[in-house]
């Protein structure tokens, strides 16, 4: 154990943050997400929910302060009445780590999946919330 790590982050989600360079992206995966035949590099964090992941990762990791939109949120697929209240969640923990109003990207749901196959790696969650999946680009630590 160390002290000032999250619980929440397991060994393996830290070595992954840490190899991260500036223009990386990670996915933090729902439940439904088709994590294992998309990623690089998979986590397994199951039993945790994305919100709780994502307000550790902020602990730790900055977003990339050189793009418009560091997040991205999949996008409801036309047709699609589902709520998405987990998306304030996510922008509330956002605002208050890393100061960003407005941080997140509306991409396609296919779109994201080939965003996701790109990227340095996926966290696999329990999260039951539809439409939870979002992509968080690395910046660089001052």
């Amino acid at each position: 154990m160390l002290n000032g790590i999250p619980k929440v982050l397991s060994p393996d989600l830290l070595k992954i943050l840490m190899e991260m360079g500036h223009g990386d992206e990670i996915v933090i995966a729902d439940s439904n997400f088709p994590a294992a035949s998309h990623a690089q590099r998979l986590i397994r964090c199951d039993g945790h929910e994305i919100p709780a992941l994502l307000e550790a990762i902020l602990q730790l990791m900055p977003l990339d302060q050189y793009v418009d939109k560091p997040a991205a949120l999949m996008q409801v697929v036309p047709g699609d009445t589902v709520a998405t209240p987990v998306w304030d969640v996510y922008g509330s923990i956002i605002q208050e780590r890393a100061s960003l109003e407005s941080p997140f990207e509306m991409v396609e749901r296919f779109a994201f999946y080939e965003r996701a196959r790109n990227a340095y790696a996926i966290i696999a969650t329990s999260e039951t919330e539809r439409y939870a999946n979002l992509i968080l680009k690395k910046g660089c630590v001052l």
